[in-house]
């Protein structure tokens, strides 16, 4: 008798999970025996990555967003306007808000302290009862709950009703009843957590990543006060020697948000135009500027929570931009001339904006709320958007003639990019192959497996070619600089010859039935595509030109997860037989240290990597191209408006952000000389 072959039903790269065969299954019992109820907060510990996204840094951040949502969704509700953030000594985090402080009473159902409720049952908390908050954001109401499944400790200490009360938990767990250890004559609650490194694969706090979401709250709560300080020993320290604490808090909301984002842009009007309102139940409050780039910048919240893609909010906003400049536009006669028709995308060239909306009970589609999907929500934003903006047109003739000068800039520069754009979709008509003449293409068909190269130089390019995988790896040489497309119209990107064969290359083109601008993937040949630039200066500049490529006109690829910068190392270090590649200047020393023993160090000979060229075929492989041996950096978009302007800052014409940006950060430089 044979016997099926067993199917593999997940994989993860490190486990595999085999379905046994019919035949092999009938010899084992399937009883009630086997069904496994996982309770209270053990599901969120055997799959955590469900509830917060991932185990790595971004759901390491994501535990202090949840709790820090508890004090903002207080502060919505108008009983919170001061929330402090304590990165401390050991990777713990410590919240602290002045708010009305979580319930200790008993529970009448749960029979416990409505505290241990709230920090030990899924989908149990105040944002549940529209009367205690008519608004809420945090992880589906699994926030806080969340936090302290996935933490080794937990301390939650309640300012309430005269009384302070506390309650510690590991890992989800109650270690004592609540209980009362004080009085006071304040109010608040204050939460403590140490995240369970047994969990977690990145344990450490990124203050800066931190300091972008707190800031970002601040602006989207205006007049809330929110402070991070951090009081690790290694930290950054002021200079007398305390901790760095930084205060966020803005008074004009959006219209700073707006300023902030294009801090490094060239505005085209003085003023933000601002406007908030409610419509239908629904508060919608707007920012918007336009500034003299070539690309669309809206970034849209919703209960603060951000939506990079977008949703029925967005759409609203886009629908009453677009028919209230329109209509503006064809009553001044200012359309007169033009012999093709506007589009909607060209009233956005140019735009940035802050949508931000508070909804009682949104509905995102995915876990990670990414998109809103509540259809009752896009007609108040429209209707708001289209009010405020008549409005502004008419009270500001001056601006209003300004703006549709430059919608017409843009539809003439979207026609002719049009047909730059055809030559490119239409390459494969002049060449038999249908891709570019300099890459060499890899023998597999199979996109999930193929990974191709974009390699600085044609000197780089060969050495690549030589070295690679023939069956998946794919080399793309690209001469020198690309093209800045942070400051070139469309037209001029898609007329240039090293971003065309980026195009070709990838098989990628411009325009899916729902969006005319979105990058259509459908035929995309690789999904890992590697940038392989040289270890210096020069090499970080193409590395940067070919992120604001992607960044701008490909994000879709980024989103997904397919793009990636090489590591090629900087030093070999050699003595005698013994040699040691070193990718910073502190593994170099430790090599030098090892290898020299009771010698002499001028005995090790010590090579730097100046160019990828510099290597031969063997040695690109095995340190930077090599699949069991290399590392590569997945680029991803953890603040989709923070990377906006710092595209914009560094890649933009503002030269003073970019000055300041410089100064701040030389000391981290290493500039070859």
């Amino acid at each position: 008798m044979v016997l099926a072959t067993p199917k593999v039903i997940f994989n993860d790269s490190s486990k595999k999970y085999i379905f046994m065969s019919e035949n092999q299954d009938a010899n084992q019992d399937y009883s009630a025996n086997n069904i496994q109820v996982l309770e209270g907060l053990e599901a969120v510990r055997k799959r955590p990555a469900m509830y917060i996204g991932d185990v790595s840094t971004k759901g390491l951040h994501h535990l202090v967003y949840e709790v820090v949502d508890n004090s903002i969704d207080e502060a919505l509700a108008g009983h919170c306007d001061d929330i402090q953030v304590f990165i401390n000594e050991g990777e713990s985090i410590t919240v602290i808000d002045n708010g009305r402080g979580i319930p200790t009473a008993m529970h009448p159902k749960e029979k416990k302290s409505a505290l241990e409720v709230v920090m030990t049952v899924l989908h149990a908390g105040g944002k549940f009862d529209k009367d205690t908050y008519k608004v809420s954001g945090g992880l589906h109401g699994v926030g806080v709950s969340c936090v302290n499944a996935l933490s080794i400790d937990l301390k939650a200490t309640v300012y309430r009703d005269g009384k302070i009360w506390q309650q510690e938990y590991s890992e989800g767990k109650p270690k004592y009843d609540v209980k009362e250890i004080g009085t006071t004559d304040q109010r608040g609650t204050e939460v403590t957590f140490l995240p369970d490194n047994t969990i977690f694969v990145e344990t450490t706090y990124v203050y800066d990543i931190l300091a972008k979401r707190m800031r970002e709250l601040s602006f989207l709560n205006k007049g809330i006060k929110i402070r991070l300080s951090d009081r690790r020993e290694n930290a950054k320290k002021n200079e007398d020697g305390s901790m760095i604490t930084e205060e966020f808090h803005s008074n004009e909301g959006l219209t700073e948000f707006v300023k902030y984002v294009d801090s490094a842009r060239v505005q085209l009007i003085p003023d933000v135009i601002y406007f908030e309102g409610e419509k239908n139940g629904i508060p919608v409050e707007v920012g918007m500027c336009y500034n003299t780039s070539y690309s669309e910048n809206v970034h849209s919240y919703v209960n603060n929570i951000s939506t990079y893609e977008g949703g029925t909010h967005l759409t609203g906003f886009r629908r009453g931009l677009t028919r209230t400049l329109k209509n503006f536009a064809d009553k001044s006669g200012m359309l007169n001339k033009l012999k093709f028709e506007i589009n909607s995308e060209d009233f956005r060239e140019g735009l940035t904006a802050i949508v931000s909306v508070k909804v009682q009970e949104p509905q995102f589609e995915g876990q990670t709320k990414t998109k809103l999907g509540n259809r009752e929500v896009s007609s108040p934003v429209d209707q708001a958007v289209s009010e405020a903006l008549f409005n502004y047109l008419e009270e500001h003739p001056n601006e209003a003639k300004i703006i549709i000068e430059k919608v017409i800039l843009a539809a003439q520069a979207r026609h002719a990019a049009t047909k730059a754009r055809e030559m490119v979709q239409r390459k494969n008509v002049m060449q038999v192959s249908g891709l570019p003449g300099k890459l060499s293409d890899c023998s597999s068909k199979d996109p999930a497996e193929c990974e191709i190269y974009l390699v600085e130089g044609d000197s780089a390019g060969g050495t690549a070619k030589m070295g690679r995988n023939r069956m998946f790896q794919a080399i793309l040489p690209l001469r020198g600089k690309i093209l800045n497309v942070e400051k070139a119209m469309q037209h001029k990107i898609f007329e240039n010859e090293e971003i065309k064969n980026i195009y070709t290359g990838l098989g990628v083109r411009v325009g899916t039935e729902e969006d005319p601008k979105a990058l259509n993937t459908e035929k995309l040949r690789y999904h890992k595509v590697v940038i392989m630039c040289d270890a210096d200066v020069d090499g970080s500049h193409i590395s940067t030109l070919i992120l604001t490529f992607f960044f701008r006109h490909m994000k879709e690829l980024i989103e997904a997860g397919y793009i990636f910068i090489a590591t090629p190392p900087l030093y070999l270090v050699k003595k005698g037989k013994s040699q040691e590649y070193c990718w910073n200047d502190d593994q170099r020393d430790l090599a030098v240290q090892k290898m020299k023993g009771a010698g002499n160090a001028s005995s090790v000979s010590i090579q730097r990597y100046k160019g990828l060229g510099e290597m031969n075929a063997e040695q690109l492989w095995s340190t930077t191209m090599d699949p069991e041996a290399r590392t590569l950096r997945q680029v991803t978009i953890e603040n989709a408006q923070e990377a906006d302007r710092t595209f914009s800052m560094l890649m933009g014409d503002e030269v003073p952000p970019r000055r300041e940006f410089i100064e701040t950060n030389a000391h981290y430089a290493n500039i070859d000389a």
